[in-house]
């Protein structure tokens, strides 16, 4: 099994502050020639904190795309180049007032491999102490307390849609039942 394809050039379609759109021609294994396009991404970051009183910290923030608001954990955009952890660490300050003494990687995914190189690393947080949020100025959300549990279920649900978000709150569930977290 092969399962390749070869690069044989690339056109810049778009470049905005978040995302490059390019157009790649590719060889298939198979000897044909097609295009790919790719979003191109610098990653994110997405912090599954949990206080003392087993409280998730999610965020409601208006999603343009969606025309709606939607519940998330915290998350943050990567700098190209900058640190994970540190991305997570300082996301969770600025969008909850929380910083965590305790962290553990839930490890990363890839939201649309498709057509987006983009990673998200996913993070779980506890031992959580009240600071005060540092929101951007373009940013603006509502820091919400779910039950853990209830999270769970508002993910089976179906009332909690974003993937990062769903994704991180069952992987937290599976790794505190294998007592991993």
């Amino acid at each position: 099994m092969k399962l390749f394809e070869k690069p044989l050039s690339t056109e810049q379609l778009f470049k905005g502050r978040v995302i490059t759109l390019r157009k790649d021609m590719v060889e298939l294994e198979n000897g044909n020639v097609t295009s790919r396009e790719v979003i191109e991404h610098p990653g994110g970051v997405a912090v599954a904190a949990i206080d003392d009183g087993g409280k998730l910290l999610m965020v409601r923030q208006f999603r343009y795309p969606f025309a709606q608001a939607l519940l998330e954990i915290p998350a943050g955009k990567l700098e190209y180049g900058e640190d994970a952890f540190a991305c997570g660490k300082r996301e969770l300050e600025e969008e909850t007032g929380y910083v965590a003494e305790t962290y553990c990687s839930l490890g990363q995914l890839l939201p649309t491999p498709a057509y987006d190189n983009e990673i998200i690393h996913l993070y779980f947080a506890k031992d959580l102490s009240k600071t005060k949020q540092h929101l951007d100025a373009d940013e603006f959300l509502y820091v919400e307390k779910i039950p853990f549990e209830k999270a769970v279920e508002m993910v089976l649900n179906n009332e909690i849609r974003d993937a990062k978000t769903q994704i991180a709150i069952l992987k937290t569930k599976l790794f505190r039942e294998r007592n991993v977290l």
